[in-house]
């Protein structure tokens, strides 16, 4: 598709979704089979029935379009730094860094450019091929610290790694000369159904989130996209959100899901806090599922909540098609899993992790990137039968 044609399908989107109701579907699912084309028109009726199917029906099926897009063993190991924390203008209800809300978390000056390219290779040496990097604030604007970032960007990419940044709301020029430094990817969620979203956050639109991600598309630079489970959302706005994303002009290259880890201060987290529950493995699964399904060719990023959930519900995550995670002990101010932790699981799991800029970023490796970097070795290999080897006697 023309790349002048996504910014007024993305406006003529945002504007459709205002008071949107359930769309008529065809007369079955819209099942994503292997071999069928990408699809664009996803309507909310046929998302939800591929949603709705019964658990294991549902992961089969996204287990099946995983495998005929991806290496089913390949897991990507992405690291997330918060490079300017708190302080935020936005009141984003599930947000610890917002200043509206009083929380743990406290506003702290950006980090230097030094202090962030020893983070990078330390991501680097533990296994991970993409550094993602957050600020804390409603968006780039004239900021004199994005000249900073400039630099991050350009000597993370230096490194081998794929960069990814998330710096709030993105007008054109500063996607462009973020493409200029070597940016692989911008993470903007949707976070939830634009039905949902005023509930969530009323600092900035629907529309305004669509804007970045024509900004972004139209830069060259890849999108990174999802949304988050546990904001008080109901299933039809999870279905509403796969819906959207799924009826992009294209499809995001990366779509995380998060499920919400609750800060005490944050509307949303002492809401469920005070509910003493969390976001089920099952509700995971299915979202993931889902997404695989509607999105065959997308990356399905297993992002934060990980520490909520055992080993045993990741693997079906997987199964379902997740293949990437984010490792570290922070996932900007939340906890996440220790890298041995992960390792011990891709051990048992006999997951691998992904080389950067292969599958969907294939072609976003700057001229200047070197091509050293290897994904973290895997020692499993299949057992070998031999037909003559003949049974062993029951001893009783």
């Amino acid at each position: 598709m023309a790349m002048r044609l996504y910014r007024p399908q993305l406006l003529a989107l945002a504007q459709s979704r205002a008071g949107m109701a359930l769309s008529g579907g065809r007369a079955n699912c819209g099942v994503a089979h292997a071999n069928s084309k990408l699809r664009h028109d996803w309507t909310r009726e046929e998302v939800s029935q591929v949603y709705h199917q019964p658990l294991m029906e549902l992961v089969f099926q996204a287990a099946t379009v995983h495998r005929a897009n991806f290496d089913s063993r390949e897991v990507q190991q992405s690291t997330l730094l918060s490079i300017k924390t708190g302080g935020c203008s936005e009141d984003c209800g599930y947000c610890s860094q917002s200043q509206k809300f009083k929380t743990p978390v406290k506003a702290t000056p950006m980090l230097k450019l030094d202090e962030v390219l020893e983070k990078a290779k330390l991501a680097k040496e533990a296994g991970s091929t993409r550094f993602c990097m957050g600020t804390a604030w409603r968006g780039t604007g004239k900021k004199r610290a994005f000249e900073d970032i400039l630099a991050m960007v350009k000597g993370v990419s230096s490194l081998g790694l794929e960069t990814c940044c998330t710096l709030g709301l993105l007008d054109a020029p500063s996607a462009k000369r973020l493409k200029e430094a070597g940016l692989t990817a911008y993470n903007h969620n949707l976070d939830t159904s634009p039905e949902h979203y005023p509930n969530v956050v009323t600092t900035r639109t629907y529309a305004d989130r669509l804007e970045t991600l024509a900004n972004v598309r139209e830069a060259g630079i890849s999108v990174c996209c999802g949304g988050i489970l546990g904001i008080a959302e109901t299933e039809e706005d999870r279905i509403g959100l796969l819906q959207t994303l799924a009826t992009l002009p294209e499809h995001p290259e990366s779509v995380p899901i998060n499920a919400l880890v609750p800060v005490e201060g944050t509307p949303l987290g002492n809401k469920q806090l005070a509910k003493g529950g969390s976001v089920q493995w099952h509700h995971m699964v299915r979202a993931i599922a889902t997404a695989r399904v509607v999105m065959p060719k997308s990356m399905v990023r297993l992002s934060a909540g990980r520490l909520s959930f055992s080993q045993e519900a990741q693997a079906l995550m997987f199964m379902a098609g997740a293949n990437s995670i984010f490792t570290g002990e922070t996932l900007l101010t939340t906890p996440n899993p220790e890298i041995a932790q992960d390792a011990a699981m891709f051990e048992l799991l006999g997951l691998q992790g992904k080389k950067p800029y292969t599958g969907p970023t294939a072609a976003m490796r700057p001229e200047w990137v070197p091509e050293s970097v290897e994904a973290k070795p895997n020692t499993y290999s299949p057992p070998q039968f031999s037909e003559t080897r003949q049974p062993r006697p029951a001893v009783f």
